[in-house]
Protein backbone atom coordinates (compact mmCIF):
# COMPACT_ATOMS: atom_id res chain seq x y z
CA UNK A 1 0.00 0.00 0.00
CA UNK A 2 1.14 3.52 -0.71
CA UNK A 3 2.18 6.12 1.87
CA UNK A 4 -1.03 8.03 1.10
CA UNK A 5 -3.05 5.19 2.66
CA UNK A 6 -1.20 5.38 5.96
CA UNK A 7 -1.17 9.17 5.93
CA UNK A 8 -4.92 9.17 5.37
CA UNK A 9 -5.43 6.80 8.31
CA UNK A 10 -3.42 9.11 10.57
CA UNK A 11 -5.28 12.19 9.37
CA UNK A 12 -8.62 10.58 10.19
CA UNK A 13 -7.29 9.67 13.64
CA UNK A 14 -6.08 13.22 14.31
CA UNK A 15 -9.48 14.59 13.35
CA UNK A 16 -10.98 12.61 16.25
CA UNK A 17 -8.56 14.06 18.81
CA UNK A 18 -9.42 17.13 20.92
CA UNK A 19 -7.14 20.12 20.68
CA UNK A 20 -4.22 19.98 23.09
CA UNK A 21 -3.58 16.25 22.57
CA UNK A 22 -0.57 13.98 22.35
CA UNK A 23 -0.92 10.54 20.81
CA UNK A 24 1.76 7.86 21.14
CA UNK A 25 1.56 4.51 19.33
CA UNK A 26 4.23 1.81 19.77
CA UNK A 27 5.17 -0.96 17.34
CA UNK A 28 6.04 -3.31 20.18
CA UNK A 29 8.99 -5.30 21.43
CA UNK A 30 10.44 -8.76 20.96
CA UNK A 31 9.39 -11.36 23.51
CA UNK A 32 12.01 -13.78 24.76
CA UNK A 33 11.35 -17.45 24.05
CA UNK A 34 14.25 -19.17 25.75
CA UNK A 35 17.84 -18.27 26.63
CA UNK A 36 18.93 -15.91 23.80
CA UNK A 37 16.11 -16.88 21.42
CA UNK A 38 13.13 -14.61 20.77
CA UNK A 39 9.72 -15.32 19.31
CA UNK A 40 9.39 -13.93 15.77
CA UNK A 41 8.52 -10.26 16.09
CA UNK A 42 5.00 -9.24 15.12
CA UNK A 43 4.32 -5.49 15.02
CA UNK A 44 1.23 -4.09 16.70
CA UNK A 45 -1.49 -3.90 14.05
CA UNK A 46 -2.66 -0.41 14.98
CA UNK A 47 0.90 0.86 14.53
CA UNK A 48 1.10 -0.87 11.13
CA UNK A 49 -2.29 0.55 10.15
CA UNK A 50 -1.02 4.07 10.82
CA UNK A 51 2.53 3.77 9.42
CA UNK A 52 3.00 0.68 7.27
CA UNK A 53 6.16 -0.12 9.26
CA UNK A 54 6.70 -3.44 11.00
CA UNK A 55 10.00 -2.97 12.84
CA UNK A 56 10.48 -3.53 16.55
CA UNK A 57 10.61 -0.67 19.09
CA UNK A 58 9.38 1.97 16.64
CA UNK A 59 7.17 4.79 17.93
CA UNK A 60 4.70 7.21 16.34
CA UNK A 61 4.23 10.46 18.29
CA UNK A 62 1.89 13.24 17.18
CA UNK A 63 0.61 16.42 18.77
CA UNK A 64 -2.52 18.42 18.07
CA UNK A 65 -2.14 22.01 19.26
CA UNK A 66 -4.74 24.48 20.49
CA UNK A 67 -5.11 25.91 16.98
CA UNK A 68 -5.80 22.45 15.53
CA UNK A 69 -2.44 22.11 13.81
CA UNK A 70 -0.81 18.67 13.90
CA UNK A 71 2.87 17.74 14.11
CA UNK A 72 4.07 14.16 13.88
CA UNK A 73 7.36 12.38 14.27
CA UNK A 74 8.52 8.81 13.96
CA UNK A 75 11.15 7.15 16.12
CA UNK A 76 13.20 4.26 14.71
CA UNK A 77 16.18 2.25 15.93
CA UNK A 78 19.49 3.94 15.24
CA UNK A 79 22.08 2.19 13.05
CA UNK A 80 24.18 -0.44 14.86
CA UNK A 81 26.73 -2.20 12.67
CA UNK A 82 27.31 -5.19 14.95
CA UNK A 83 23.66 -5.85 15.79
CA UNK A 84 22.65 -5.45 12.16
CA UNK A 85 25.23 -8.07 11.23
CA UNK A 86 23.36 -10.53 13.44
CA UNK A 87 19.71 -9.56 13.03
CA UNK A 88 19.44 -7.69 9.74
CA UNK A 89 19.61 -4.19 8.34
CA UNK A 90 17.51 -1.58 10.12
CA UNK A 91 15.27 0.85 8.30
CA UNK A 92 16.89 4.18 7.42
CA UNK A 93 15.26 7.61 7.89
CA UNK A 94 14.67 8.20 4.18
CA UNK A 95 13.12 4.74 3.82
CA UNK A 96 10.84 5.40 6.79
CA UNK A 97 9.70 8.69 5.24
CA UNK A 98 9.02 7.04 1.88
CA UNK A 99 6.90 4.34 3.51
CA UNK A 100 4.96 6.51 5.96
CA UNK A 101 4.94 10.03 4.57
CA UNK A 102 6.34 11.31 7.89
CA UNK A 103 9.19 13.79 7.43
CA UNK A 104 10.40 14.12 11.02
CA UNK A 105 12.34 10.91 11.69
CA UNK A 106 14.25 10.51 14.95
CA UNK A 107 15.94 7.69 16.86
CA UNK A 108 14.22 5.92 19.74
CA UNK A 109 16.95 7.03 22.14
CA UNK A 110 15.46 10.54 21.89
CA UNK A 111 11.85 9.56 22.62
CA UNK A 112 11.92 9.68 26.41
CA UNK A 113 13.43 13.18 26.56
CA UNK A 114 11.18 14.47 23.77
CA UNK A 115 8.07 13.12 25.47
CA UNK A 116 8.99 14.67 28.81
CA UNK A 117 9.42 18.10 27.19
CA UNK A 118 5.99 17.87 25.59
CA UNK A 119 4.34 16.51 28.73
CA UNK A 120 5.68 19.23 30.99
CA UNK A 121 5.12 22.07 28.53
CA UNK A 122 1.52 22.55 29.79
CA UNK A 123 0.40 22.87 26.15
CA UNK A 124 -1.30 19.48 26.22
CA UNK A 125 -3.95 18.12 28.52
CA UNK A 126 -4.85 14.89 26.72
CA UNK A 127 -2.74 11.79 26.12
CA UNK A 128 -3.93 9.00 23.83
CA UNK A 129 -2.29 5.57 24.03
CA UNK A 130 -3.19 2.21 22.52
CA UNK A 131 -4.26 0.47 25.73
CA UNK A 132 -5.86 -2.59 24.16
CA UNK A 133 -5.65 -5.78 26.20
CA UNK A 134 -6.99 -9.24 25.42
CA UNK A 135 -7.24 -10.08 29.12
CA UNK A 136 -6.06 -9.10 32.56
CA UNK A 137 -3.19 -11.61 32.51
CA UNK A 138 -1.58 -10.09 29.40
CA UNK A 139 1.88 -8.67 30.03
CA UNK A 140 2.36 -4.91 30.08
CA UNK A 141 3.31 -3.47 26.71
CA UNK A 142 5.17 -0.19 26.15
CA UNK A 143 1.92 1.81 26.21
CA UNK A 144 0.95 0.40 29.59
CA UNK A 145 4.38 1.18 31.01
CA UNK A 146 4.18 4.75 29.69
CA UNK A 147 0.72 5.06 31.24
CA UNK A 148 2.10 4.10 34.66
CA UNK A 149 4.85 6.72 34.31
CA UNK A 150 2.34 9.40 33.35
CA UNK A 151 -0.01 8.53 36.21
CA UNK A 152 2.86 8.99 38.65
CA UNK A 153 4.59 12.03 37.16
CA UNK A 154 2.07 13.86 34.94
CA UNK A 155 -1.24 13.27 36.74
CA UNK A 156 -3.00 16.21 35.09
CA UNK A 157 -3.21 14.36 31.75
CA UNK A 158 -6.62 13.09 30.70
CA UNK A 159 -5.96 9.60 29.32
CA UNK A 160 -7.73 8.38 26.19
CA UNK A 161 -7.57 4.94 24.59
CA UNK A 162 -6.39 5.46 21.01
CA UNK A 163 -7.42 1.90 20.20
CA UNK A 164 -11.08 2.89 20.55
CA UNK A 165 -10.61 5.60 17.92
CA UNK A 166 -8.51 3.49 15.54
CA UNK A 167 -11.00 0.62 15.77
CA UNK A 168 -13.65 2.94 14.33
CA UNK A 169 -11.38 3.70 11.37
CA UNK A 170 -10.47 0.07 10.72
CA UNK A 171 -14.14 -0.87 10.40
CA UNK A 172 -14.50 0.73 6.95
CA UNK A 173 -12.13 -0.67 4.32
CA UNK A 174 -10.38 1.59 1.81
CA UNK A 175 -10.15 0.64 -1.91
CA UNK A 176 -6.53 -0.48 -1.58
CA UNK A 177 -7.49 -2.75 1.33
CA UNK A 178 -10.22 -4.38 -0.76
CA UNK A 179 -7.76 -4.90 -3.61
CA UNK A 180 -5.33 -6.54 -1.18
CA UNK A 181 -8.11 -8.78 0.12
CA UNK A 182 -8.81 -10.13 -3.34
CA UNK A 183 -5.14 -10.92 -3.89
CA UNK A 184 -5.07 -12.71 -0.54
CA UNK A 185 -8.15 -14.72 -1.55
CA UNK A 186 -6.36 -16.00 -4.65
CA UNK A 187 -3.38 -17.07 -2.53
CA UNK A 188 -5.69 -18.77 -0.05
CA UNK A 189 -7.33 -20.58 -2.95
CA UNK A 190 -3.99 -22.02 -4.06
CA UNK A 191 -3.34 -23.32 -0.55
CA UNK A 192 -6.75 -24.92 -0.11
CA UNK A 193 -6.79 -26.46 -3.58
CA UNK A 194 -3.31 -27.90 -2.94
CA UNK A 195 -4.68 -29.65 0.14
CA UNK A 196 -7.72 -30.93 -1.74
CA UNK A 197 -5.60 -32.36 -4.55
CA UNK A 198 -3.16 -34.12 -2.23
CA UNK A 199 -5.68 -35.37 0.33
CA UNK A 200 -6.13 -39.12 0.69
CA UNK A 201 -6.75 -41.59 3.52
CA UNK A 202 -3.55 -42.50 5.35
CA UNK A 203 -2.09 -38.98 5.27
CA UNK A 204 -1.46 -37.03 8.43
CA UNK A 205 -2.80 -33.59 9.18
CA UNK A 206 0.72 -32.15 9.22
CA UNK A 207 1.19 -33.35 5.65
CA UNK A 208 -1.90 -31.44 4.53
CA UNK A 209 -0.55 -28.41 6.38
CA UNK A 210 2.77 -28.79 4.54
CA UNK A 211 0.93 -28.64 1.21
CA UNK A 212 -0.88 -25.48 2.29
CA UNK A 213 2.27 -23.81 3.58
CA UNK A 214 4.19 -24.66 0.43
CA UNK A 215 1.53 -23.07 -1.78
CA UNK A 216 1.50 -19.87 0.25
CA UNK A 217 5.29 -19.79 0.35
CA UNK A 218 5.39 -19.19 -3.41
CA UNK A 219 4.01 -15.67 -2.88
CA UNK A 220 5.85 -14.19 0.11
CA UNK A 221 7.76 -15.22 3.24
CA UNK A 222 4.89 -14.17 5.50
CA UNK A 223 2.90 -17.35 4.94
CA UNK A 224 -0.45 -17.77 6.73
CA UNK A 225 -2.18 -14.74 8.21
CA UNK A 226 -2.91 -16.67 11.41
CA UNK A 227 -2.19 -20.16 12.80
CA UNK A 228 -3.85 -22.61 10.44
CA UNK A 229 -6.54 -24.97 11.70
CA UNK A 230 -6.28 -28.21 9.73
CA UNK A 231 -7.85 -31.36 11.13
CA UNK A 232 -9.67 -34.57 10.30
CA UNK A 233 -12.25 -36.84 11.91
CA UNK A 234 -12.83 -36.37 15.61
CA UNK A 235 -10.19 -33.62 15.77
CA UNK A 236 -12.69 -31.43 13.93
CA UNK A 237 -14.61 -31.15 17.19
CA UNK A 238 -11.83 -29.03 18.68
CA UNK A 239 -12.72 -25.63 17.23
CA UNK A 240 -9.20 -24.17 17.52
CA UNK A 241 -7.07 -27.23 16.79
CA UNK A 242 -3.32 -26.80 16.19
CA UNK A 243 -1.72 -30.20 16.82
CA UNK A 244 -1.72 -31.53 13.22
CA UNK A 245 -0.83 -35.02 14.51
CA UNK A 246 -3.94 -36.93 13.54
CA UNK A 247 -4.19 -39.44 10.71
CA UNK A 248 -6.75 -38.92 7.96
CA UNK A 249 -9.00 -41.98 7.72
CA UNK A 250 -11.32 -43.16 4.98
CA UNK A 251 -14.76 -41.72 5.78
CA UNK A 252 -13.40 -38.70 7.64
CA UNK A 253 -14.28 -35.11 6.89
CA UNK A 254 -11.27 -32.83 6.61
CA UNK A 255 -11.74 -29.39 8.14
CA UNK A 256 -9.58 -26.37 7.47
CA UNK A 257 -9.89 -22.83 8.77
CA UNK A 258 -7.09 -20.90 7.09
CA UNK A 259 -6.15 -17.60 5.51
CA UNK A 260 -3.38 -15.88 3.62
CA UNK A 261 -2.23 -12.29 4.06
CA UNK A 262 -1.40 -9.70 1.43
CA UNK A 263 -0.48 -6.11 2.28
CA UNK A 264 -1.50 -6.98 5.84
CA UNK A 265 -5.08 -7.88 4.87
CA UNK A 266 -5.98 -11.33 6.20
CA UNK A 267 -8.53 -13.71 4.75
CA UNK A 268 -10.40 -16.27 6.86
CA UNK A 269 -11.79 -19.19 4.88
CA UNK A 270 -13.09 -22.62 5.91
CA UNK A 271 -13.85 -25.59 3.74
CA UNK A 272 -14.83 -29.16 4.62
CA UNK A 273 -14.33 -32.11 2.30
CA UNK A 274 -14.38 -35.91 2.43
CA UNK A 275 -10.96 -37.49 2.90
CA UNK A 276 -11.64 -40.03 0.15
CA UNK A 277 -12.89 -37.41 -2.31
CA UNK A 278 -16.56 -38.40 -2.28
CA UNK A 279 -19.19 -37.03 0.14
CA UNK A 280 -21.21 -39.81 1.70
CA UNK A 281 -24.94 -39.40 2.27
CA UNK A 282 -24.70 -37.82 5.73
CA UNK A 283 -21.73 -35.62 4.83
CA UNK A 284 -23.56 -34.36 1.77
CA UNK A 285 -26.75 -33.67 3.75
CA UNK A 286 -24.97 -31.52 6.35
CA UNK A 287 -22.71 -29.79 3.85
CA UNK A 288 -25.68 -28.83 1.66
CA UNK A 289 -27.37 -27.27 4.71
CA UNK A 290 -24.28 -25.14 5.32
CA UNK A 291 -23.94 -24.23 1.65
CA UNK A 292 -27.59 -23.22 1.30
CA UNK A 293 -27.29 -21.11 4.44
CA UNK A 294 -24.18 -19.39 3.12
CA UNK A 295 -25.81 -18.59 -0.21
CA UNK A 296 -28.90 -17.28 1.57
CA UNK A 297 -26.82 -14.92 3.67
CA UNK A 298 -24.92 -13.55 0.68
CA UNK A 299 -28.24 -12.92 -1.03
CA UNK A 300 -29.74 -11.03 1.92
CA UNK A 301 -26.93 -9.04 3.58
CA UNK A 302 -27.05 -5.36 2.66
CA UNK A 303 -26.47 -1.91 4.16
CA UNK A 304 -28.96 -1.01 6.86
CA UNK A 305 -29.19 -4.52 8.26
CA UNK A 306 -28.40 -4.96 11.96
CA UNK A 307 -25.01 -6.57 12.50
CA UNK A 308 -26.46 -8.74 15.28
CA UNK A 309 -28.96 -10.15 12.79
CA UNK A 310 -26.21 -11.76 10.71
CA UNK A 311 -25.41 -14.39 13.34
CA UNK A 312 -29.06 -14.63 14.36
CA UNK A 313 -30.24 -15.28 10.79
CA UNK A 314 -27.49 -17.83 10.14
CA UNK A 315 -28.67 -19.91 13.08
CA UNK A 316 -32.37 -19.56 12.23
CA UNK A 317 -31.96 -20.41 8.54
CA UNK A 318 -29.53 -23.26 9.04
CA UNK A 319 -31.58 -24.53 11.94
CA UNK A 320 -34.67 -24.80 9.75
CA UNK A 321 -32.71 -26.69 7.12
CA UNK A 322 -31.49 -29.12 9.77
CA UNK A 323 -35.08 -29.55 10.96
CA UNK A 324 -36.26 -30.17 7.40
CA UNK A 325 -33.48 -32.74 6.98
CA UNK A 326 -34.57 -34.59 10.12
CA UNK A 327 -31.40 -33.76 12.05
CA UNK A 328 -33.19 -31.59 14.61
CA UNK A 329 -36.72 -31.55 15.95
CA UNK A 330 -36.83 -27.85 16.87
CA UNK A 331 -34.77 -24.66 16.93
CA UNK A 332 -34.17 -25.29 20.64
CA UNK A 333 -31.59 -27.90 19.63
CA UNK A 334 -29.43 -25.53 17.52
CA UNK A 335 -26.66 -25.24 20.13
CA UNK A 336 -26.11 -28.99 19.88
CA UNK A 337 -24.96 -28.62 16.27
CA UNK A 338 -23.79 -25.01 15.94
CA UNK A 339 -21.14 -24.21 18.56
CA UNK A 340 -19.96 -20.73 17.66
CA UNK A 341 -21.13 -17.46 16.17
CA UNK A 342 -21.40 -17.06 12.44
CA UNK A 343 -19.79 -13.66 11.81
CA UNK A 344 -16.72 -11.67 12.82
CA UNK A 345 -14.95 -8.74 11.18
CA UNK A 346 -11.69 -9.27 9.29
CA UNK A 347 -8.87 -6.96 8.24
CA UNK A 348 -5.42 -6.28 9.69
CA UNK A 349 -6.30 -8.97 12.27
CA UNK A 350 -8.15 -12.15 11.40
CA UNK A 351 -10.58 -11.25 14.19
CA UNK A 352 -10.26 -7.60 13.40
CA UNK A 353 -10.02 -5.11 16.25
CA UNK A 354 -12.87 -2.88 15.13
CA UNK A 355 -15.73 -1.11 16.83
CA UNK A 356 -18.57 -3.54 16.21
CA UNK A 357 -21.33 -1.62 14.43
CA UNK A 358 -24.99 -1.74 15.21
CA UNK A 359 -25.88 -1.27 11.53
CA UNK A 360 -24.05 -2.67 8.50
CA UNK A 361 -22.62 -0.14 6.06
CA UNK A 362 -20.78 -0.30 2.71
CA UNK A 363 -17.11 -1.38 2.76
CA UNK A 364 -17.38 -3.35 5.97
CA UNK A 365 -15.83 -6.82 5.74
CA UNK A 366 -16.70 -9.81 7.87
CA UNK A 367 -16.93 -13.58 7.72
CA UNK A 368 -20.00 -15.67 7.10
CA UNK A 369 -19.11 -18.79 9.07
CA UNK A 370 -21.48 -21.78 9.17
CA UNK A 371 -20.15 -24.50 11.44
CA UNK A 372 -22.01 -27.80 11.83
CA UNK A 373 -20.81 -30.35 14.39
CA UNK A 374 -22.68 -33.66 14.56
CA UNK A 375 -20.77 -35.70 17.11
CA UNK A 376 -23.06 -38.73 16.86
CA UNK A 377 -22.31 -39.00 13.14
CA UNK A 378 -18.64 -38.08 13.58
CA UNK A 379 -18.99 -35.18 11.15
CA UNK A 380 -17.77 -31.67 11.93
CA UNK A 381 -16.82 -28.89 9.53
CA UNK A 382 -17.13 -25.20 8.76
CA UNK A 383 -18.01 -23.35 5.58
CA UNK A 384 -16.64 -19.84 5.97
CA UNK A 385 -16.40 -17.06 3.41
CA UNK A 386 -15.46 -13.39 3.40
CA UNK A 387 -18.26 -10.87 2.91
CA UNK A 388 -17.68 -7.35 1.58
CA UNK A 389 -20.70 -5.08 2.01
CA UNK A 390 -21.43 -3.04 -1.14
CA UNK A 391 -23.74 -0.11 -1.82
CA UNK A 392 -26.75 -2.31 -2.54
CA UNK A 393 -25.87 -5.73 -1.16
CA UNK A 394 -22.70 -7.70 -0.60
CA UNK A 395 -19.97 -9.65 -2.39
CA UNK A 396 -18.47 -13.03 -1.53
CA UNK A 397 -14.77 -12.24 -1.91
CA UNK A 398 -13.75 -15.87 -1.32
CA UNK A 399 -16.13 -17.33 -3.88
CA UNK A 400 -13.04 -17.99 -6.02
CA UNK A 401 -12.25 -20.85 -3.63
CA UNK A 402 -14.19 -24.02 -4.57
CA UNK A 403 -17.17 -24.67 -2.31
CA UNK A 404 -19.73 -26.49 -4.47
CA UNK A 405 -19.81 -30.26 -3.89
CA UNK A 406 -19.28 -31.11 -7.57
CA UNK A 407 -16.32 -28.73 -7.81
CA UNK A 408 -14.64 -30.13 -4.70
CA UNK A 409 -15.14 -33.72 -5.77
CA UNK A 410 -13.89 -32.84 -9.24
CA UNK A 411 -10.66 -31.40 -7.85
CA UNK A 412 -10.11 -34.39 -5.58
CA UNK A 413 -10.74 -36.97 -8.29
Amino acid sequence: MEATFYKGNRTRLYEKLPEGSIVVIFSGEEIIKTNDEYYPFFADRNFVYLTGLEGKEEILLATKDADGSVSERLYILKPDFMLERWTGVRIKPDEATAKTGIEDIRYVDNFENDFRKLAYSTNYGHLYLDLYRVGAKEIDRPAHRLLKYVQQHVPFFQIGNACDLISQLRLIKQPCEIEAYKKAEQITKDGIVAMMKSCKPGMYEYQLKAEYDRALGQYSPKGPGFPSIISAGNNNFCIHYYSYTGEVHDGDMVLNDVGATWDNMITDVSRGWPANGKYNEKQRLLYECALKTSKHMFETIKPGMKMADVDKNIKIYNGQLLIDAGVMKSQDEIATYMWHNGAHHIGFDVHDVVKTPEIIAPNMAFCIDIGIYHEEWGIGFRLEDNCLVTENGCENMSKVIPYEIDDIEGIMN
